[in-house]
């Protein structure tokens, strides 16, 4: 049995800062910008997951102040045990 695997692309829309956490919201990209050929990898990955959202909230020291709106990530699923 093949393992299952799927990558999305989200872009943070909004990050709230509380002591000791960020809460983002991402949503899946969808838009510009376009290469000369008038293609574009958000639009690639649209195609597959054309909507979507994430709320997360983030307590890793390393990480907080770090993420900010219009940054894009990839987000990827793997099986968990």
């Amino acid at each position: 049995m093949s393992t299952i695997t799927m990558r999305a692309k989200m872009q943070v829309q909004e990050v709230k800062r509380f002591q000791g956490g960020d809460v983002l919201k991402a949503f899946a990209v969808t838009s510009s910008p376009f290469d000369k050929d008038g293609n574009s990898e958000d639009n690639t990955y649209a195609k597959f997951s054309p909507s979507g959202s994430l709320e997360l909230t983030i307590a890793n020291p390393a990480l907080l102040g770090r993420i900010e709106p219009g940054q894009k990530f990839y987000l990827d699923f793997t099986p968990a045990d």
